[in-house]
């Protein structure tokens, strides 16, 4: 495997690494950049996500592509919950708004799996979608990458 095909850090983790592992992947997701962030994930990795199974970076890729034509306006604050020696479990919470306008405050928990290379091989998301008014909304910052030193999950309340 070619060192671009490696995703430090790697495996077995650390609480350090696994805290920049999963600040890696919120901002790889709130790029909203489906071929960026595809390639954090193995040729064959399979997913559980909602009600849908994408299985491969092709699927992965298409599936992202869809997500964020839906989800428009997508902010994501990703917090580990737990680790071990190659799995991180996070909580998430994301705001975003709907083709309407509707705006929607997604929270979830995800479980991964990463190879020796640190790439996620497998992912597994429970996520619940809950309605909340324009001026209610938490996540306040320029699309992209969340500031340093913005709150967290914990910090917000959520």
């Amino acid at each position: 495997m070619s060192h671009a095909e490696q995703r430090p850090p790697l495996p077995p983790f650390t609480r350090d690494s696994a805290v920049q592992k999963v600040r890696m992947a919120e901002d790889g997701w709130n790029s909203r950049d489906p071929e960026r962030v595809a390639l954090a994930y193995t040729a064959d990795s399979r997913w559980r996500n909602r009600n849908e199974f994408p299985v491969g970076r092709e699927q992965i890729r298409a599936f992202l592509a869809g997500k964020w034509q839906r989800e428009q306006e997508y902010r994501l604050i990703k917090e580990l919950w737990a680790f071990t020696d190659n799995r991180i479990a996070v909580r998430f919470a994301y705001e975003w708004h709907d083709a309407n306008g509707q705006w929607f405050r997604s929270y979830g928990n995800e479980n991964w799996e990463f190879d020796e290379h640190g790439l996620m091989r497998e992912r597994h998301a429970s996520i619940n979608d809950l309605a909340i008014r324009e001026q209610d909304r938490l996540f306040h910052w320029p699309q992209g990458s969340r500031p340093d030193g913005y709150p967290s999950l914990s910090e917000l309340g959520l």
